[in-house]
């Protein structure tokens, strides 16, 4: 048999996922790497650390049906520290635990976090423009 999560249930477990990310002394951050992801959140980074971006504190702005919703405002931006192409992202706990593992694209591509370019160039802006991160319903 297939399990199937309640709404509520992926909420609340979306719910604990945002206040995780949340829980370190400050804000959680956003690393960007080239490459493909990991086989496992739990796995060594792959890949070439592109830009780290400071989350909003709280970094999500609303949790509801299952879906939490990162907090763009004010924008999510920083200068790149690398020249590629950004593959995926790891959110971490501002005390070095990483949270989440995804996907990042720009506008219209689908992907968990939305940038305003996935070309990094030194020195040049990268910035977060959107994002979320949905508990599966099964």
């Amino acid at each position: 048999m297939t399990i199937r999560l309640a709404t509520a249930t992926r909420t609340s477990m979306v719910s604990a996922l945002a206040t995780y990310a949340d829980s370190g002394g400050s804000a959680a951050l956003i690393r960007l790497y080239s490459g493909s992801q990991p086989a496992s959140a739990n796995s060594a980074p792959s890949g070439s650390l592109l830009a780290t971006i400071t989350c909003a504190d709280p970094a999500f702005d609303s949790v509801s049906a299952g879906v939490a919703t990162f907090d763009t405002t004010p924008a999510l931006s920083t200068s790149a520290a690398g020249d590629g192409d950004i593959g995926w992202f790891r959110m971490i706990t501002s005390d070095g635990d990483t949270v989440i593992d995804g996907s990042v694209g720009v506008s219209g591509s689908g992907a968990d976090l939305i940038v305003n370019s996935v070309t990094t160039t030194v020195g040049l802006s990268v910035s977060v423009t959107a994002g979320s991160i949905t508990m599966p319903a099964g």
